[in-house]
């Protein structure tokens, strides 16, 4: 029997239940290898088969609730480092080809790159144009002179997966500012990137108190990692979280508001435990524009106390800052000037542009280039040095744009409401990024990334002329639409 003569209802019934028989067999059968594989030393044997048969049952919700999907990836994307296979010191020249391809963020990254692709060109072909702007502008030309430089790199394995990392940046950005459409698609989306923070900080409340903390030592400090491999990006995600969340938190409902201010309070006391320089210097800088923006004074006031009293509360911070002005120049191991060991590597690492100063030597090449085997620890050198000078101006012009949207987005809605909030919060996050990558590795970041351009596609929403209604309900207003790939407004133009 064929399903022409079929209702839609039960057309589009009869596929759903089927591939919703096959994903349960598919998720039993992975459990099952995975028990299987527990004993064994192999870690990859126990993850794999889950992490493929999740991809597989996410393939298939791409393709029938791509919203949903979308949402779903943005949720949980802060969680799944914590079954990396490639270890924390994926990045290296040791673990940067096959082994990280094996993570099961790599696969979700690629499996989202394909969908939205996809519905891209669904979504184009039904409506013969996409929603722009400045800033997806500047960041598809970022990506495409990333992909150029691949052709010229000496190991493109390694170049083309630093390449996807930063192709799926951009892809939550372009994707994003198609879906948010809406003020109930923006309070969904806004919400789904703080749902994503509560593994993370429950993760690692839960392994403080059972007195093994998800850390790792570096010379003299013990540094809190949450469900991260590294506690640097564990920091860095915190702090475009924290810089956000203050922006909008007066705005919300008082429910929700409560809610908020014990996941920022968590979150500021995790990222200084992280003793993360660079991510604590870029979240007071964005806190601070987002006063000065809001002209909220008592903020500045409580960041001044509150910083005060880490300082005082906590030795290992002063301690932190005080190595900047240590004498001691350690070479890039975990303690002492690093200040000075960046200084001094910037000026090895500049030179190995000559060879090819327009496209630079391929993404990931700088650490296969040096004594130290380390990215340049420096945002703007490193797409000089691994993308030439097209490369840094198209860098360079991608923060631009990320200033430039959410400024735009200020002068679109009116002050003391939730919109002009969100528009002060991406940009507070766009300086704390700014910040951020003059002194680490950030613009690959996938992981922290994808929550920047999240809040930059709520600006972008703000700064088309969305109503100033003074929406307050991000956490408790109702959900009732179908989120259906049907149900979201077509896009239309600028």
């Amino acid at each position: 029997m064929t399903s022409v003569g079929l209702p839609a209802r039960t057309r589009w019934f009869v596929p759903g239940r089927i591939f919703t028989a096959l994903a349960a067999v598919a998720m039993a059968l992975a459990a099952v290898f995975s028990g299987m594989s527990a004993g064994g030393s192999d870690k990859r044997m126990v993850v794999l088969p889950i992490a493929i048969a999740v991809v597989g049952v996410l393939a298939v919700l791409a393709c029938t609730r791509f919203s949903v999907f979308v949402l779903l990836v943005l949720g949980v994307r802060s969680s799944i480092d914590l079954f990396k296979l490639s270890g924390s010191s994926a990045g290296n020249t040791a673990t940067n080809t096959a082994s990280r391809g094996l993570d099961p963020s790599s696969m979700l990254g690629a499996l989202f790159l394909l969908a939205a692709a996809l519905w891209l060109c669904a979504q184009y072909f039904d409506t013969g144009h996409l929603r722009g702007s400045r800033l997806r502008l500047a960041l598809v030309s970022f990506g495409a002179v990333g992909l150029i430089g691949v052709t010229g790199s000496a190991a493109q394995l390694v170049s083309l997966l630093e390449w996807l990392r930063i192709a799926s940046v951009v892809m939550m950005y372009v994707v994003l500012e198609q879906l948010i459409s809406s003020d109930l698609m923006l309070r969904r989306v806004l919400t789904t990137a703080y749902v994503s923070l509560l593994f993370p900080l429950v993760y690692t409340l839960y392994t403080m108190a059972a007195g093994n903390p998800a850390s790792e030592v570096k010379g003299s400090f013990t540094r809190i990692t949450g469900p991260f491999s590294q506690a640097n990006t564990f920091s860095r995600y915190l702090a475009f979280m924290i810089v956000f969340g203050v922006a909008i938190l007066p705005h919300l409902s008082r429910r929700a508001k409560l809610v908020m201010a014990g996941l920022l309070s968590l979150s500021s006391v995790f990222l200084v435990l992280t003793l993360t320089r660079g991510a604590l210097i870029a979240t007071v800088f964005g806190i601070i524009v987002i006063a000065i923006v809001e002209r909220r004074k008592a903020l500045l006031a409580g960041l001044c106390a509150a910083v005060l009293a880490a300082a005082i509360a906590l030795p290992g911070v002063s301690s932190r800052f005080a190595e900047l002005g240590s004498s001691r120049n350690i070479g890039g191991t975990p303690t002492g000037n690093t200040l000075q060991w960046r200084l001094d590597y910037w000026t090895e690492v500049l030179p190995l542009a000559n060879s090819n100063p327009i496209t630079g030597i391929g993404l990931n090449m700088t650490q296969y280039n040096t004594d130290a085997a380390k990215q340049p620890h420096n945002d703007f050198i490193r797409a000089y040095v691994e993308m030439g000078v097209l490369g840094l101006l198209t860098y360079v012009a991608w923060l631009a744009a990320l200033v430039g949207n959410a400024r735009r987005a200020l002068r679109a809605a009116r002050p003391q409401t939730f919109e002009h909030a969100v528009a002060a919060g991406a940009l507070g996050c766009a300086w704390c990024f700014i910040v951020g990558s003059a002194a680490a590795n950030v613009m690959s970041n996938v992981v922290c990334l994808w929550y920047l351009v999240t809040f930059a596609a709520a600006a972008s929403f703000i700064a088309r002329g969305a109503p100033s209604d003074g929406v307050t309900a991000l956490a408790d207003s109702p959900v009732r639409e179908d989120l259906h790939l049907s149900s979201v407004p077509r896009p239309t133009s600028d």
